[in-house]
């Protein structure tokens, strides 16, 4: 699909008071001078076209409507016609800067045949937009003949009457091709490919080859394909938020189906619901382990839903809904035990699923080790959702304490030392105005800044001493800093509270 005036159709989407038949083209600095990026048709119709200054243009359309072109407006624009254009095909690549590729094989029968799909696509996203499109046998194919319109008999003959303009090689290369003679893609058919690559370049080659289907040139999707997909269209939009809930919920039991089929379950599910004025809703699930339960399913769902800021908008109705399981992983099936074992692990999952369904994946949180000697970076936050794989957590010897507190103070909070012992833990310290006498006393553990980082960068050494008090309450200290070598008078911190 081509949309050969995409910025200036885009620029009056954004101006609805600009007037329709006037007289439009869209400037930009291109080299150090300002030129033509765009005309509109009506501007094209009185000789303007890109690449002209503007000044010529004015001389020639004194009424001419002249703005700044915006590129960026026009990606966003083409990718949100792609996430549209999702609704025929779960393969669509764009194709800067004004076109989209849909790979539509296996899906014409849903759509009443490649006419009646081209039809739809055509009147949906061509609304406000001037488009034209072409069903080929390969993408570059289908590029070329939307660009360049041929009357044949067939694809192949269609093809060989293209000009070479259609291959799209660079201005130097068109060029030359022009100059030899060869102005048709018939032309070059026939011709050995090593001269051609020898005198024009490889890409010259490539570009023929792939517009007559001798190479390979596959789609690059814009968003990946998902493992399995479930959909379900409908003759008269439906627009009850609990008839929506319901269509993905027969969805979601069809998926749980093929899944068990495949003794396989799903962690990340996605709900496409498509509009019926092209504009479409996406709602997302994810699990901490992998499921193929649809009754888990539909509670996740129905949180999310009632989580939403913005609520569903149906608009004039939702024609066609979608159910895919992003990734999948292998389930086997469990038998409970009598005691029921393991319920509690199910238990915490669950609740972690719907926490992070109605909060926000990124605000549930948990902690995973890191192989790291320094207290501050041996821990790191994942969302509860994500799959870490980690080392296990350090546990002391059995019947020995913890060698560090689970909750560590940000950042370490100094302490009065009101006793001390040269190179030994202090005998008495203050703490937040509250003193405290040191019965018992372990360590030191001494944690230096790495081999490739001097102290004196702002990692000095540290004493770490696991001290208890009069009331039996036990802390983490450090001493910063060795004695004479590193600093004259070491400082003290409290860097945790063991229970």
């Amino acid at each position: 699909m081509w949309f050969p005036f995409l910025p200036t159709d885009r620029w009056r989407m954004c101006c609805p008071s600009a007037k329709p038949d006037e007289p439009l083209v869209l400037v930009a600095t291109e080299r150090n001078a300002r030129r033509l990026t765009a005309a509109c048709p009506q501007a094209r119709e009185q000789g303007l076209a890109p690449g002209m200054t503007p000044a010529d243009a004015l001389a020639r359309v004194p009424g001419l409507c002249v703005d700044e072109a915006d590129p960026a407006a026009d990606t966003r624009l083409l990718l949100r016609l792609s996430d549209m254009a999702l609704r025929w095909s779960p393969i669509v690549q764009p194709d800067p800067p004004d076109g989209l590729l849909i790979d539509i094989s296996g899906c014409t029968h849903l759509f009443g045949g490649e006419d009646a799909l081209a039809a739809d696509a055509t009147a949906l996203l061509g609304r406000h937009l001037s488009v034209r499109h072409t069903i080929a046998s390969t993408p570059s194919a289908a590029h070329a003949l939307a660009r360049f319109p041929v009357s044949a008999a067939s694809e192949e003959q269609a093809i060989r009457c293209l000009p070479v303009a259609a291959l799209g090689l660079p201005p130097e290369a068109e060029t030359a091709l022009r100059r030899a003679g060869l102005k048709l893609v018939g032309d070059l058919a026939d011709r050995p490919t090593a001269p051609l690559s020898a005198r024009f370049g490889k890409q010259a080659a490539l570009a023929l080859d792939r517009l007559l289907g001798r190479a390979d040139h596959r789609l690059s999707p814009r968003r990946p394909l998902p493992a399995l997909q479930f959909a379900r269209r409908f003759a008269e939009p439906i627009a009850h938020v609990d008839s929506v809930l319901g269509a993905v919920d027969g969805l979601a039991m069809k998926a749980a189906r093929v899944l068990e089929q495949r003794h396989q379950g799903g962690r990340s599910f996605a709900i496409s619901l498509c509009r019926s004025d092209g504009e479409m809703r996406e709602l997302a699930l994810e699990t901490g382990q992998p499921t193929r339960d649809p009754a888990l399913l539909q509670r996740l769902l129905r949180e999310r839903v009632e989580a939403l800021s913005d609520p569903l908008d149906p608009g004039f109705g939702f024609d066609l809904i979608r159910f895919a399981v992003a990734a999948t992983e292998p389930l086997e099936s469990v038998q409970a035990d009598l005691q029921a074992r393991g319920k509690q692990g199910e238990a915490l999952s669950a609740l972690i699923d719907r926490l992070s369904v109605r909060h926000g994946r990124e605000r549930i949180r948990r902690l995973l080790p890191v192989d790291s000697h320094v207290p501050e970076r041996a821990v790191r936050s994942v969302p509860a959702l994500d799959d870490g794989q980690a080392a296990a957590w350090p546990l002391p010897p059995p019947g020995e304490p913890p060698l560090r507190p689970i909750c560590l103070l940000d950042p370490p909070e100094p302490i009065e030392v009101l006793a001390e012992v040269p190179d030994a833990p202090p005998r008495r310290f203050r703490w937040r105005g509250v003193s405290h006498i040191v019965t018992r006393a372990e360590g030191p553990e001494r944690i230096a800044a790495p081999w490739w980082q001097k102290a004196s960068e702002g990692r000095p050494t540290r004493d770490y001493y696991r001290v208890e008090d009069e009331a039996g309450r036990r802390f983490w200290l450090f001493r910063r800093g060795l004695h004479e070598r590193e600093a004259g008078h070491p400082s003290w911190f409290i860097h945790g509270q063991f229970a």
